[in-house]
Order: structure tokens, then sequence, then C-alpha cells
């Protein structure tokens, strides 16, 4: 089984990549650095970068970075995906340079979501400078936060990323996210990994041509959650769903559209866990308060 530490980094293609400029500085409060091949780097904390934007012929989401501990879990994580029959294709050295990592495989999963697994990420350790002055972003060693992936496939997927990929079972979401009773219920599992945040990553049994439902950065106060829905209000960003509080992870955050086509939860005060005292549930509202989603399809 892979022993997968973090989410270290996604990959986002994009058909403009200055959208992806405008968006971090004039509403995320990332820093922006120009790299390779016309790609752009999204730097949130003294990692050189956390979101990797590349350009090509569609808006998507492509992969999710993985985190591996050293240059053997990488090679046993490798020897896993074999071993389950899975295909793990090794990064040729242009993608590894650009990711800035020693060595990167990656493979699909049931549902066709690429997941890259990486080790020995490389740095210059310059501290974190927003252009819009927030302080910072909640990441070290629970990685830059999480994401959720459209699942078709659930039963499937939801096996290779706990038999194989190693996640386990935070908790379980069987929700509408409207009031009519015609909506099919929807199943929603959360996984954490090797860290004490509550999930790295979610599967929604659902398919979306943007290849994710939504990623997550987390902020140091709640006044930046209001700053930043402040920002996305002046710059015409649409929202997917109302500020609420979540009953899961009890994160405080509001989502926005990204200019890749998913949405971005923006969110304050995350639930950290010790997973030797959690107990897996299933909940059957999304939120405590707020988070109507409803505003994203108006």
């Amino acid at each position: 089984m892979i022993e997968v530490r973090a989410l270290g980094y996604v990959v986002v293609q994009s058909t403009q990549v200055d959208t992806w400029r405008d968006y971090a500085e004039k509403v995320l409060g990332m820093q922006t650095q120009d790299a390779a091949d016309g790609a752009l780097y999204l730097k949130m904390d003294e990692r050189d970068f956390r979101y990797l934007i590349v350009p090509g012929d569609s808006d998507r989401y492509v992969a999710s970075g993985w985190e591996l501990a050293d240059a053997a879990a990488f090679d046993h994580a490798i020897r896993a995906l074999e071993l389950c029959g899975m295909e793990a294709v090794r990064a040729s050295a242009a993608e590894a340079a650009l990711r800035r990592v020693q060595a990167m495989a990656w493979c699909v999963d049931p549902s066709g979501n690429r997941h890259e697994f990486f080790w020995g990420v490389r740095a210059d350790f310059r501290r974190f400078a927003s252009p819009l002055g927030v302080p910072g972003f909640v990441t070290g060693a629970m990685g830059l936060g999480h994401a959720v992936l459209p699942a078709p496939q659930f039963d499937a997927t939801d096996a290779f990323l706990r038999n194989v990929m190693g996640f386990e079972l935070s908790d379980i979401f069987r929700v509408r996210f409207t009031d009519d009773p015609a909506e099919p219920e929807k199943r929603i599992h959360f996984l954490h990994c090797r860290n004490a945040r509550h999930h790295s990553l979610a599967i929604m049994d659902m398919a979306v041509p943007s290849g994710c439902i939504h990623v997550m950065a987390e902020v140091e106060s709640m006044d930046e959650v209001g700053r930043a829905l402040d920002r996305a209000a002046a710059q015409g960003v649409k929202l997917s769903a109302t500020l609420g509080r979540h009953c899961n992870d009890r994160m405080i955050s509001f989502y926005m559209k990204t200019p890749g086509g998913f949405d971005l939860e923006y969110g304050y005060g995350g639930l950290t866990v010790d997973w030797e005292q959690h107990n897996v549930y299933e909940a059957t509202r999304v939120s405590l308060w707020g988070h109507d989603f409803s505003v994203g399809f108006l």
C-alpha cells in the first residue's frame, strides 16, 4: 500500500494562463511566478508553488500531486501500483523539473482521475508575500488543502484509493444539494492520509467535465475569509455557495468559481483530527448553517 503524506500540489490546464494570474493575485491573495513553457506557479507558502497552471486547449483540472516521504517510499508506490495491475508512468526529466521534485510517476484511477506521486521537493524557501496582504495559508505537513474529485465509477475508485493508495475513510455524506426530492442522492466519501487534516481528498459519485468538483485553500483567520469574499464580489467572481460552516470538518467557508471550470472553497478553522480517537460517521446534511449552493445555478 502507498503511504501518501499530503496533497503536495495540483495541476490545472488553462487556455489563458493569465486569467489564473489575475485570479490568484487579485482574489486568492497568492503569489505568481512564471515557469517553463508558458506555465505559471501559484505560491501560497515557503514552497515554490502549490498550484501549477499549464497552457492547453481546454480549461480543466489535470492532476493531484501526492507527496511521499523519500525515494524508498516512491519505489514502494511504483511496486504497489504494478502489483494491482495499474500502469505507473514515470515522469520525464522535464515533467519532474517543472514540478520541482526529484522524481514523479502517475496513474489514472477507475474514474479517470490522474494521481501523481512524488518525492524530494526542491524549494528556495523564500517567504510567502501575498500581493494582497494575506498573512498565510494553512499548509505545512497537512499539504495545500484538499481536492474533491468526480467518481462516476464510485465503488471501484473508492476501493483503489483505500486499498492501493492507502487513504482511510474520515466520514460519509449521502446528500442532496437542493430541496427537490427528485434530485438523486449523492454519495461522498471523505478520505484522509498521513496527516491531521480532516480530509485531503474526497470523491463524489458523479461526472463533471472540468475533472474536479472543488479544491480548498485554508487561511489563518475568519477576517481573511471575509476579505476574500469582498474581493470576489469586487472582481465579479461568481459564487458557487454562500458563507457557511460544514458539519464534518467544521470549516467556515464560501465557494467560488475558478477559471478552470471547477470551484474553490476558501475557508478558515478546519478540524484537525487525532485519528486514534476518531469514529467514522454519516452526515445527512452538508453544513451546520449557510452554504446555499443554489446560488451557483442562478
